[in-house]
């Protein structure tokens, strides 16, 4: 008889990230921390009434893909494209200045004498992929955020948004590099590029994909679960192809297929499928076997010294280096400091990088439980420090038409359109 422990694994993994996600939401906390915290809950850190397992393993990984792919499905590109140059300064900016940042800490923490890391690459790459860890931002929580205060329709909130969706691009790039050097074997002129080889291959099959996915779907639109298996196929492919062929991250594949569909008229519908399927199954299994995996060390005072030095670096990089992006674009400092702050925050980007690079090597058990807690420490503070910045000092608003809207509204409007659509018929 087969073991069907695993059934009752997932029944509690889904319980408690949503009970926990219940409750952080009421205290003005991102439910991911829910999902997070039941994972640290259950696993061995805690009470151990769950292991990691080659199932829930599987399971997550699906989960980061749709995630991603789901992101994807969410950018407006022409909204993307009008924040331009001030938006890029800043994203550029804030991943510069964090990844400096991480790889000051992790150099002078990362030894022997005190803190001994088990990861298996070598010391300088580990310095570094901390410092990436750093450079991500935490989009939906910046956002929710601004949307709460009433403040999206600003300059400030604008830039953030533009910067945030660029930052999220960089970051990818950069775990792709950091990942594909952790081979000795690999020379980096290759897998630059095999990047930019990947690339080219995406605008090429994307171009041909979005062709053919726009045509068929004009043509079949009594057929609409059909599109969504086969956006769901063209996702796996481009991860898969990704990963395997050019020896770029799965996640960046299934990014650029979300990002390749969003272009079509089905996106918000396909959104809507995609939330479902995350929802009830794949992003709190992903987001719990985080926590589940992370064992975390005995808290020595150099540990503590450690934690509480990257979070006040993580949150400090952030600001700087995006402040200091804004204000080379000509930004009033009060705006410079509100856009440094909405961009503090990380999230599930940072929680997606430190994951996979805890997979090859990069990141050793001593130093997960830390990215973890800045983590929970960054989401919580951002919102804190988002109200306090647009409390004080002037603020610009910004006329409708150069006004970036959340991924939220875009999909609800979307959504509101397919409703009025399906009424009629």
């Amino acid at each position: 008889m087969g073991n069907y422990k695993f059934l009752m694994d997932l029944a509690v993994i889904l319980l408690c990230t949503k009970l926990l996600g219940v409750v952080t939401n009421k205290v003005q906390m991102p439910q991911v921390v829910g999902a997070l915290l039941a994972g640290l809950l259950l696993g061995p850190s805690m009470l151990g009434v769950i292991s990691e397992t080659n199932f829930l393993q599987t399971i997550a990984e699906l989960g980061v893909i749709v995630l991603m792919f789901s992101a994807g499905l969410e950018t407006d590109i022409k909204e993307l494209k009008k924040s331009g140059k001030s938006a890029f300064i800043v994203a550029l900016c804030g991943v510069l200045v964090p990844l400096a940042g991480g790889f000051a800490v992790a150099h002078f923490f990362n030894r022997p004498d005190m803190i001994p890391s088990n990861a298996s690459s070598t010391t300088l790459l580990q310095n570094i992929f901390v410092g990436v860890i750093l450079t991500a931002t935490s989009v939906s929580i910046s956002v929710e955020t601004l949307k709460e205060l009433g403040k999206l329709q600003t300059h400030a909130g604008n830039t953030i948004l533009g910067a945030a969706i660029i930052d999220d691009i960089l970051g990818i790039v950069a775990l792709t590099i950091i990942t594909s050097i952790t081979d000795p074997s690999v020379n980096i002129a290759m897998v630059l590029l095999k990047i930019a080889g990947f690339f080219v291959f995406s605008i090429v099959l994307g171009y041909i994909f979005f062709q053919m996915y726009k045509y068929w779907m004009t043509h079949s639109d009594k057929m609409r679960h059909r599109h969504t298996i086969i956006a769901f196929v063209f996702c796996l492919l481009m991860a898969y192809v990704a990963e395997d062929l050019f020896g770029v991250a799965d996640i960046t594949g299934a990014y650029i297929a979300g990002l390749i569909i969003s272009n079509t008229d089905r996106s918000a519908y396909l959104q809507e499928k995609f939330d479902i399927l995350s929802y009830l199954l794949l992003s709190p299994v992903f987001f719990a076997h985080i926590g589940l995996s992370v064992e975390l060390p005995n808290m020595t005072p150099m540990i503590v010294l450690f934690t509480v030095v990257l979070c006040i670096t993580a949150v400090l990089t952030k600001m700087a280096g995006c402040g200091f992006g804004a204000r080379l674009c000509g930004d009033s400092p009060a705006e410079c400091v509100r856009v440094g702050a909405g961009m503090a925050s990380r999230g599930e980007v940072a929680l997606i990088v430190a994951n996979k690079g805890a997979v090859v090597g990069l990141l050793g058990s001593a130093f997960m439980g830390s990215i973890v807690v800045m983590v929970v420490v960054t989401a919580v503070t951002t919102p804190i420090l988002l109200k306090i910045t647009f409390r004080n000092g002037p603020v610009d608003k910004v006329s409708e038409t150069e006004n970036i809207t959340s991924y939220h509204d875009v999909v609800s409007e979307r959504r509101r359109n397919i409703s009025r659509d399906l009424i009629k018929k």
